[in-house]
């Protein structure tokens, strides 16, 4: 079977690469599982937090987003990311200038987010016909404290920090300036896009998040913002009601979506943190969103076991509450949206 581009679909995942890990180690307190963003180890006084995860869609700002994607998965466990390993597969014609800016963008980030580049590995291969970085993130907490997924309960609000998209909106105005150009796109338009590529660190709200205590927490990476909340309600077997109307996009994220004909709730959105919080703590959480510099919405509500994971949205004429909505079976991730403007000239 030939497999589409983009990562393996959950079933896949599980009956193929889950399934085929087989020994345990009893110092190893969360194992990988669809929607878990991080392993945890028991390291006797402290948790060790790690997640690996390449860039492999993006060219321009790969270095910076190297740093970014394994940082924001410690950060969805509520932990304050420690140091951080690269390794770098170059395309044959890579030169020393190239490579100088990438880790020229890595070095930035990773000291922007007091994170230390602690190892990794460079080579120029013909394997690969882009840039490709996978990292690996490490981070600590005291045992028992990081944040998990496995407590989601009916009751519990789902808060999405920022903006979804903001990832896949910055790739495209960095790696397709032109089509856009083509395509009538202004300047200002442009360039406005290309800065959300400064937003997609979730550490702050993260770490503050886990102050207040979650119900779990996801970095919306490929699949968007419907598949990380699918693939969290996979975590405690629930039910979820995301409310469409209520999911905050930016303009420019829905003009270069309509353009390119994909779904922004399907795009890659690292920037954006998913927030599982309990009924009782909203408003507590909301004051930390708000002293933490990030706008944070609710979208939605966790169900029980036996309801479906839906996305509500309204028609035009809706009024009366319960009439007029429109009820949508959320899928579980696929391909990303992003996967359909990458490599297509």
């Amino acid at each position: 079977m030939i497999l589409e581009t983009g990562k393996l679909d959950s079933e896949l995942l599980k009956k193929i690469v889950f399934e085929k890990i087989t020994y345990r180690n009893d110092q190893v307190k969360i194992r990988p599982g669809i929607g878990e963003d991080c392993a945890v180890m028991d390291f006797g006084e402290y948790d060790c937090i790690m997640s690996t995860d390449p860039i492999s869609s993006a060219v321009s700002d790969i270095g910076k987003l190297a740093i970014h994607i394994t940082c924001n998965d410690i950060a969805s466990n509520g932990v304050q990311p420690l140091g951080i390993m690269l390794a770098c597969m170059l395309p044959e014609g890579t030169t020393d200038k190239d490579i100088e800016h990438i880790m020229g963008q890595a070095a930035e980030t990773a000291a922007a987010l007091q994170v230390e580049i602690v190892g990794g590995h460079t080579e120029i291969t013909p394997a690969v016909k882009q840039p490709v970085i996978v990292s690996t993130a490490i981070g600590k907490c005291p045992a028992g404290g990081s944040q998990t997924g496995g407590n989601m309960a009916p009751g519990d609000y789902i808060m999405v920090t920022k903006s979804v998209g903001l990832e896949g909106t910055g790739i495209i105005a960095c790696d397709y300036e032109n089509r856009l150009k083509e395509a009538g796109f202004g300047e200002d338009e442009i360039e406005g896009a290309k800065a959300l590529l400064n937003s997609v660190s979730v550490v702050a709200e993260g770490v503050a998040a886990g102050r207040v205590g979650t119900h779990g927490m996801h970095d919306i990476t490929e699949g968007g913002i419907l598949g990380a909340v699918w693939e969290m309600c996979q975590i405690s077997h629930v039910g979820a009601e995301v409310w469409e109307d209520s999911i905050p996009i930016l303009p420019e994220t829905e003009k270069i979506c309509a353009h390119f004909d994909i779904n922004p709730l399907r795009l890659i959105s690292s920037g954006s943190m998913v927030i599982i919080v309990p009924k009782e703590k909203k408003e507590e959480m909301e004051k930390a969103m708000e002293e933490a510099g990030v706008p944070a919405s609710v979208i939605g509500i966790i169900r029980e076991e036996k309801e479906d994971i839906c996305l509500i949205s309204r028609t035009e004429t809706c009024g009366v509450e319960g009439k007029g909505r429109i009820k949508r079976k959320i899928d579980p991730p696929y391909a990303d949206e992003l996967y359909k403007v990458v490599g297509k000239e």
